[in-house]
Order: structure tokens, then C-alpha cells, then sequence
């Protein structure tokens, strides 16, 4: 649904697919600044803007930098909403017009220039701009090679007019600060390049010996001579800086080397183009060890070597395809689902998100990535976790990817959830290849010696889990669980948490399906004894974290629970309602409750918040969560990585359009990209939330692509969307389509077999019907299906019974209680209640403050906002109650226009008692000098059948009646 006044949609971004390929491309360097795109390969992965700027990183063996900032950085890796400077690195082209003397900056940065074309374009295996300027045009393209840490640029050059061009063209490559002990750079004839050279800064002599075979080069191999070049970034900026670089305004370069200063690598190429001649320069940048390297790298700029090795990359890329391709009526879905996701998919797992040390839990769901796309790299993946994990059963903080790497950072904190990923994960991997001899596999501990089956480490695991709890049977959190920064909830020892708890019951739950479908017969007595505790572990639940609306997130070392009704700030917390809907700890009108409560707490247009509100101090029972800026990562943002398991849920419950609506909102849909900022080629981490708090800067995107959302995401599509689930017996059907849609085509290989899967949805069937290459089977499990061959499914689902969506607007001037009626309203019905003051800008708070009374500008925005959270809501089946003034017949008439069944309440009471409200109100921005003016600005309701009058001057509960009563009689 669209807002009635929803803001211009940018249509600067193309979503096209071609054949096995896609590509977005975007035609603005501003509307979108922070847009980006990436690519990787096994041993580096480059972050590259829109304008320019690229953040890149190999591997030696940590992460590390071989283009720097200017000044001294911390070595982190790529950060969520990177900020961008003139002189963050960047791989730019300066262009001088030799007629005319004009000088621009290509792509965009640094100088923002202005062309008469610009596309910036990120297919899967390559990034690049087109560029016109000066009748000239240029297309600028970056690729990797399979697995060596370069980068692979092209400049292609087309004069586009009839006319000669003499141009200068000044490729400019950021090194930037690299050492305060010994940093230099100089040209060398022999090789083309431009080699700046550093010592990596060390204080212990142990350090020396480390140090010896890192990569302290960094060098721009060109594949021709240039006219000229220069290796100090002072002398090529000068007085002007990089938005006019003084060494653009003589003839040549100035040929100067960098001596213990910053090192830059600047080349000069000097063209005269005839008419409609073209020309192309190729470079490699990188790091590189020793002159021996730099000489083979060298090769790779010849033309040949340089496209095969571009193919060579394109084939790496594409071989991480899916085992899923849909075509449904929503393209742009299509898009993500059969090329980015996936692509996203294989960037998790198969490099680790180019980490030697990744996080447990990271490292397993990203395996489980694997699974659809080369499960084999699955199974090597659980079999290296399972190595490493102790006799005891418990999982490391992280995976030692080598036998130098250490635990550092994050690692060396401990958190309590490790151990419930191996039965997801595992079982996942089951589902999906029925490799049952895998389960009997022997692997070896942390503690070398002894050996176990695989199925046993599992057990083992849960094990651990079960111990690892206080007297009542609750988990202990220790410095945090899933949620890295809730680090003081139980640091003393004795917090617990509600959300390890509940997933601990849907371990036991996973690892109760291993049993009964994947261990020999004679394991049936495991389903026994793990069925007991799955049944006490939601006794405990309901006992220590059912809030009456909702479940608490969990309880301090002092013994406070938090996440619950009374805290005014992370009042609820979205995993413990998810994963409940995982472990069916809730009874189904607890779930009633509690997705009332979602949606009206934590849903927003930009998606599902993990907690609400967003914290705005420190809570030191809490932790350094509460530190974070409020809407931000774990702090209340719409974290993809907690909204997918909701999503998950909502689809296990069987709410196939709730769960739909979940997994819509995390991909920056073309039409809302300017809110997002992103380009819709990978989910980010987060979007910004703390919606009602700082309302202007929600739905920002992080721009970081490092998450573990994306396994999940294609697991719900598998799973639920689709319902094309891998079982002990063949392949499940079981689609959950959203409202609007009649019918899908889904590929699908699975055990490698192909199956073409027709699902659609029909008013004269009952109950779903499934045909198999043309014959009618039994049940919803295809059976017996053959490696390599391929299949016609045909599946008919029955049309689901419209869900009736209604609204009911509780109307009247401020202070004639309508949010207090509103509220017990909702309750009474469980509906959604939204407040239509949450809505207003922060200009007109501060409007009415004054005292000042708002206009139709004020109120139309005001307005489109509150649409679009009605139509989120609409999208998700809720039915609402909306307090709101409703003063103007115009505005009124706005909402019957939505597809909600409406109704209005027009609340009234006589003046004086309307300023004697006013008066005793609290903190309120609406000012009771503007009571007059609402007053006269209420327009009749006359003639409009859907109104009715109250009367509130009595108690609420006769209030409610009365509104039930005239409810009921219309």
C-alpha cells in the first residue's frame, strides 16, 4: 500500500537481471551519497561508495589496511554509516581539459564535480561509473582477481564527438599514513609503478620476527608509461587541497617522491583523441611484500592476463548461486532473492566475513548460509566448530580459523549462547542433503585425546546449556548472550536471561527432530528424556518471564527483571517474543497478546525494532547497549538480525503475511531508497530506529553488509515463503503466499535434483493438492526423488478467508481524553494502539509549545506520516485503534480512503472541564492557549454516518461501554 502522501519516489536506480546475472545501477552521485556496493575474494573485500571513496582490507593474516587515512586510524574494519571526508581514501580520476583548462574529479569525489552523465553500477562481480564530461566519455571499473589481494582497475576513454580532445588524465590512488617509524614512496621505471614502502610500528623485539613477512608495500602497477607522476600527496594537493589539487595546474606532474611523509601514487596520462577514438588504461593496486612480488603482479596488467583474470573473479562470484529462484509479482523481490542474497550468502560463508577468528555463533549461521548454496562447505564448517569445542560441551567465544590465530576482542568476553547453534545448524544441514552418516562421524575436542560423534558433541552441548543455569533453571547470561553489548546483566554471576532460556527450549526442540528423523532407532529413548525438559523449560518460562502482555528479556544479578511493562525505557525486546514463537513456549492467546504488543511497540515502517524504547542513558544493569546512540545497532534499531528470526517465527506460527511483510521491509526497496540511503544489493546490519524518539533520522541504513540475517532470510524463504522444506523423506510443500498474490514459479534444487514448482492459489479447494509430474500424491512430502533429474510440481493451495482489517479513530479536541479511551479501548479489544501525537515533527511540537496553532503544512505531513505507519499495520493484518484530533473534514475523509474498515468516536466535553484537563496535564508540548483555537477549528461531523458522539464527562469503564454498545448498533 502507498501513503496518500507519500514523498517523490527516486527513479534514479535501475533493477535489471539479465539471464544469470543482475546489476543496479544508480544515475545520481548525490541523491544517494552514502550508497555503495562490495566486492571480495578469499583474501581481501573492498566497500566501494557511490562517490568514490573505497574502504578495502586483506588478509595478513589479520585485517589490514593497505590505503589508509591521511592520519593515524584505528585498525578496525569497515564501520556501519562510515563517515565519508575529502581525504578518505579513495580510487578517483582527475581530468584536465587542455583546451579550456576546466579540471574535474571522476567519479564524483573529491572535487563534486558536475557531468552531463553519471551511473554508478554494481553487477555482481564488478563495481564502475560512466562518466561524460568534455564530450569525452569514461568508464571507470573496478574487479578482483580469485584469490590474490588486488585490486583490478579500467579506465576506458571514448571521444564522443566529431571533434579532436586533448586531455590529461590523473588516476589518483590514497595510501595515505602508513607508519610513524619509516613511510617513503618512489616511481620505478622498470615495472610502471609506484611503490610506497613502510615499516610496520613495533615496540617488542618478538615483534621484529612477526612483522618479517607482512606486506608492507603498497603499490599502482600502470600498463604503460605515464607522461608523469608524483608520490608526495603535500606537493600534489599544495595550497588548494584535494578539491583543487595545485598539481593539476602545470603542465606536468611534478615526478616528486615521498620521503617520511605521507605517500600518495598520482600518474599522469596525456591524450589526443580523433574523432570517436578510444583509448583504455588498466592498473593494479595492492599490497605487496617484496620486489618479487611486485614483478609478478606486473603480468596481471597486461590486456589478456587482466580479462582473464576479471573472468576468472566472474566465475568465482557466480558460483555461489542459490538453491532457490522465484518468480513472483514482485520484481524487485525476484531480484534480491535470485541474485544479491545469495551473493551476500556466499560472501558470509565462504571467507568467514575475512576474520581468523570469527564468533561462534557467526561462524555457524553463516555456514548455515552455506547449506543452499554448497553444504559440503557446511559440513567442514560444523566439523571444524565441533573441534574445538571442550569436553565439558561448551563452544568457544570464536573459531580458530589457523594455528596462529588467537581470540581476540569480542572473544575474549564471555557470552552463554554458543552451544544453541550446533542442533540449527546441524538439523538445517540435515534437512537439506538427509546426510545421516554424518551424524556418526568421530571428531576431536579443544582437548586433544578423545574423540566423539558428532551426534554426540550435540548432546554434550546441550548439556552444558542445561548446567549452565541458576537455582530456579534459568540461564545464565554471563557478560552476554546473543546480544554481544548486554555485558552487565549478569556479570556478577547471577543474571539471567529470558532469551537464552527460550532458545535453549528450541535447541532441545531441534535436537529432538535430529532424534526422531536422523539417529538409528535405538536413540528413541533421547526423545523421552529431552521432551521432559523441553516441558520444564516453558514451566519456567511462563513461571519467571510472562509480563501478562509479553515476555521480560531477563533478570539482573540484582534481581530486577527488565524488558518488562514498568521500565520506561527497553520496555520490550523483540527476541524473547520471536524465538518464543520458535520453541511454542506461549499458549496461542499469549501469542495473541504478545504479536499485539510487537506491533504496536516495536513495529515501524522500516521494520521491527529489537527493543523499544530506545535507551537514552546508561542502565549499568544493563550494559554498554544502553551507551550506544539511541536507534542505533543493538540499541533499538531495526536489527535485521533479530527481525528475521521474527519473521522465521511468524512463518513457523503459520502467518505466512505477517512473515512476508517482515522480510519485505529489510530490503531497500527502490521506491523508499531515499529514506534508506542504500542501494538494494544487500541487507544491511541495521536501519535506524528509535522511531517515535528521533522520527527524522529513522530507516537510515548502516551500510554495513557483515550480518547474520542473510542465512535466515533465505531459510524463511525456503522454509516458509515458499514452503519448499527439506525433510528425512524428500521435500516438503507447504507455501504461505502473501494477500496479494495468486500464484508463483519457484526453481528449486534440492539433493540435486531440479524441480520447476507451480504454486497456486484456488477458491475451490480445500486443502493443498500437489501433482508430480502430472500424477496426484499423497500428503505434502515429494518422495523418492532421483539425483539429476528433473521434475514438473504442480501445487494448488487453498485461497485463504480475508482478514478483516478495522480501524477505530477516537476524535476530539486535546484534552478530551482521547488517548486514555483510546488506550483501554485497545486493550480491551487487543488491538494495535497508536497515538497520533507520536507522529508529529519536532517542529510542531515546538510549534505548539509556543502556543502557536498548526496549519495545513503542518498537518499534511503529520498526516502521510501516520498513514504509512496505518498502512504498515494494514500490511501486517493488525486491526487499530488511532487516537487522533480528526478536526478537519478533508483530513477525516483522507482515512476512510485507506483499505481499513473505519469508524470514527468523537469524544466531547464541556469547555470548562476541557481546560481544567489542560491545565493538570504534565509534559505535555500542547498548550492550553490553543484549546480556543481547536475548538474552532473542529468542523461538523454532520452527514457523516460513520461518526459517532460520546459523551466523557463519566468514568472510563462507561465510556468504553458506551462505544461498544454504539459500536455493536451500527
Amino acid at each position: 500500500m502507498n501513503s496518500l502522501f507519500e514523498e517523490q519516489s527516486f527513479v534514479g536506480i535501475n533493477n535489471s537481471s539479465k539471464s544469470n546475472t543482475a546489476e543496479i545501477t544508480l544515475q545520481s552521485a548525490t541523491e544517494l551519497p552514502f550508497a555503495s556496493g562490495f566486492l571480495w575474494n578469499k583474501s581481501m573485500v573492498a566497500q566501494i561508495n557511490c562517490q568514490g571513496y573505497v574502504n578495502a582490507q586483506f588478509m595478513q593474516p589479520e585485517p589490514a589496511k593497505y590505503s589508509h587515512a591521511p592520519n593515524l586510524e584505528a585498525k578496525t574494519f569497515i564501520q556501519p554509516e562510515q563517515p565519508f571526508y575529502t581525504e578518505h581514501p579513495g580510487r578517483f580520476v582527475f581530468v584536465k581539459n587542455e583546451i579550456t583548462g576546466e579540471v574535474k574529479s571522476l567519479p564524483f569525489a573529491p572535487m563534486k564535480s558536475t557531468f552531463d552523465r553519471f551511473s554508478f553500477t554494481q553487477t555482481k562481480s564488478e563495481i564502475s561509473w560512466q562518466v561524460d564530461a568534455f564530450g569525452v566519455r569514461f568508464n571507470w571499473t573496478l574487479s578482483l582477481t580469485r584469490n590474490k589481494h588486488v585490486e583490478l582497475w579500467q579506465l576506458d576513454i571514448e571521444n564522443l564527438t566529431d571533434d579532436e580532445q586533448r586531455i590529461s588524465i590523473y588516476p589518483y590512488f590514497s595510501i595515505g599514513y602508513m607508519s610513524w617509524m619509516n613511510q617513503s614512496a618512489k616511481y620505478n621505471d622498470a615495472l610502471n609503478s609506484i611503490i610506497a614502502t613502510c615499516v610496520t610500528p613495533y615496540q617488542k623485539v618478538d615483534d621484529y620476527f612477526k612483522n618479517q613477512n607482512l606486506k608492507d608495500n603498497t603499490v599502482l602497477i600502470a600498463s604503460e608509461a605515464p607522461d608523469a607522476w608524483t608520490c608526495s600527496f603535500t606537493d600534489f594537493v599544495g595550497e588548494a587541497g584535494l578539491t583543487n589539487p595545485d598539481g593539476l595546474h602545470y603542465p606536468f606532474l611534478s615526478k616528486k617522491i615521498a620521503c617520511y611523509e605521507t605517500p600518495v601514487a598520482v600518474m599522469q596520462f596525456n591524450r589526443q583523441l580523433t574523432a570517436k577514438q578510444k583509448s583504455q588504461l588498466r592498473f593494479v593496486f595492492g599490497p605487496a611484500a617484496n620486489h618479487e612480488e611486485i614483478v609478478e603482479l606486473r603480468s596481471l596488467v597486461n590486456e589478456d592476463s587482466f580479462a582473464l583474470q576479471k573472468l576468472d573473479y566472474s566465475n568465482y562470484i557466480n558460483s555461489g548461486r542459490g538453491c532457490l529462484n522465484i518468480n513472483t509479482p514482485n520484481n524487485e523481490l525476484d531480484q534480491f532473492v535470485n541474485h544479491w542474497l545469495p551473493r551476500q550468502m556466499f560472501y558470509h560463508g565462504d571467507v568467514n566475513r575475512l576474520s581468523t577468528d570469527p564468533q561462534t555463533r557467526n561462524f555457524l549461521q553463516d555456514a548455515m548460509a552455506m547449506i543452499y548454496i554448497k553444504p559440503e562447505v557446511t559440513k567442514q564448517r560444523i566439523i571444524l566448530a565441533l573441534s574445538q569445542q571442550h569436553k565439558s560441551g561448551q563452544m568457544p567465544d570464536g573459531i580458530l580459523l589457523s594455528q596462529e590465530a588467537e581470540l581476540k576482542y569480542i572473544n575474549q568476553v564471555p557470552h552463554s549462547d554458543h552451544c544453541v547453534w550446533l542442533p540449527i545448524c546441524v538439523l538445517a544441514y540435515l534437512e537439506e542433503t538427509n546426510d545421516t552418516d554424518f551424524l556418526l562421524q568421530s571428531v576431536s575436542f579443544a582437548e586433544k585425546g578423545e574423540m566423539a560423534t558428532v551426534a554426540e558433541h550435540i548432546e554434550l552441548a546441550l548439556q552444558w546449556l542445561l548446567k549452565s543455569t541458576d537455582e530456579r533453571g534459568l540461564s545464565l547470561i554471563a557478560q552476554g548472550d546473543w546480544c554481544d553489548p548486554m555485558n552487565m546483566v549478569g556479570y556478577k554471576g547471577k543474571g539471567v536471561s529470558a532469551w537464552l532460556t527460550i532458545a535453549t527450549g528450541v535447541a532441545i526442540k531441534q535436537w529432538l527432530d535430529i532424534c526422531q528423523y536422523y539417529l538409528p532407532p535405538e536413540n528413541g529413548h533421547l526423545v523421552t528424556h529431552y521432551s521432559s525438559l523441553l516441558l520444564s523449560i516453558k514451566q519456567r518460562i511462563q513461571q519467571y518471564f510472562w509480563d501478562g502482555k509479553w515476555l521480560a528479556r531477563g533478570i539482573t544479578d540484582d534481581g530486577n527483571p527488565f524488558g518488562i511493562s514498568s521500565d520506561i525505557e527497553g520496555r520490550i525486546y523483540l527476541n524473547p517474543q520471536s524465538w518464543a514463537m520458535m520453541s511454542d513456549v506461549l499458549t496461542p492467546a499469549q501469542l495473541e497478546l504478545v504479536l499485539t504488543q510487537v506491533y504496536s511497540q516495536l513495529a515501524t515502517p522500516y521494520g521491527v525494532t529489537m527493543l523499544a524504547p530506545s535507551y537514552t542513558t546508561m542502565r549499568e544493569d544493563v550494559g554498554r547497549l544502553t551507551q550506544k546512540s539511541p536507534g542505533v545497532a543493538e540499541n533499538g534499531s531495526v536489527y535485521n538480525h533479530a527481525a528475521v528470526f521474527f519473521a522465521y517465527g511468524l512463518f513457523l506460527q503459520g502467518h505466512g503475511q505477517k512473515g512476508f511483510d517482515t522480510l519485505l521491509r529489510m530490503i531497500p526497496k527502490v521506491d523508499c531508497t531515499k529514506t534508506r540511503g542504500q542501494l538494494p544489493n544487500f541487507v544491511p546490519n541495521y536501519y535506524r530506529g528509535a522511531y517515535y524518539q528521533f522520527q527524522e533520522y529513522a530507516g537510515r541504513s548502516s551500510q554495513l553488509f557483515n550480518t547474520g540475517t542473510v542465512a535466515w532470510f533465505y531459510k524463511a524463504l525456503v522454509d516458509g515463503l515458499c514452503g519448499v522444506k527439506g525433510h528425512q523423506s524428500g521435500l516438503m510443500i507447504n507455501p504461505q503466499l502473501p494477500d496479494d498474490w495468486n500464484n508463483i514459479q519457484v526453481q528449486r534444487q534440492f539433493r540435486s535434483a531440479n524441480l520447476d514448482i507451480s504454486i497456486s492459489k484456488r477458491s475451490d479447494v480445500t486443502k493443498t493438492q500437489i501433482w508430480l509430474n502430472g500424477e496426484a500424491i499423497e500428503g505434502n512430502i515429494l518422495q523418492g526423488l532421483q539425483a539429476d533429474t528433473n521434475y514438473q510440481v504442480t501445487v494448488h493451495i487453498p485461497a485463504p478467508q480475508e482478514v478483516k482489517r478495522q480501524l477505530i479513530i477516537v476524535m476530539g479536541v486535546s484534552g478530551s481524553g482521547k488517548s486514555k479511551v483510546a488506550t483501554e479501548l485497545a486493550n480491551d479489544k487487543n488491538w494495535v494502539y497508536m497515538d497520533a501525537d507520536d507522529f508529529h515533527s519536532v517542529e510542531a511540537k515546538e510549534k505548539m509549545l509556543q502556543s502557536k496553532p498548526l496549519n495545513d503544512s503542518d498537518r499534511l505531513p503529520w498526516i502521510n506520516r501516520i498513514h504509512t505507519h496505518l498502512n504498515m499495520l494494514f500490511d501486517n493484518q493488525q486491526s487499530v485503534v488511532l487516537a487522533y484530533s480528526g478536526l478537519k473534514q478533508v483530513h477525516r475523509a483522507l482515512f476512510r480512503a485507506l483499505e481499513f474498515d473505519v469508524n470514527f468516536v468523537h469524544l466531547s466535553l464541556p469547555t470548562e472541564l476541557l481546560a481544567k484537563r489542560l491545565t493538570q496535564r504534565q509534559s505535555h508540548f500542547f498548550s492550553v492557549k490553543l484549546l480556543q483555537s481547536q475548538l474552532s477549528a473542529m468542523e461538523t461531523t454532520v452527514n457523516e454516518d460513520d461518526v459517532i458522539h460520546i459523551d466523557n464527562s463519566g468514568s472510563l469503564s462507561e465510556t468504553i461501554d458506551q462505544i461498544k454498545q454504539d459500536l455493536n448498533n451500527e
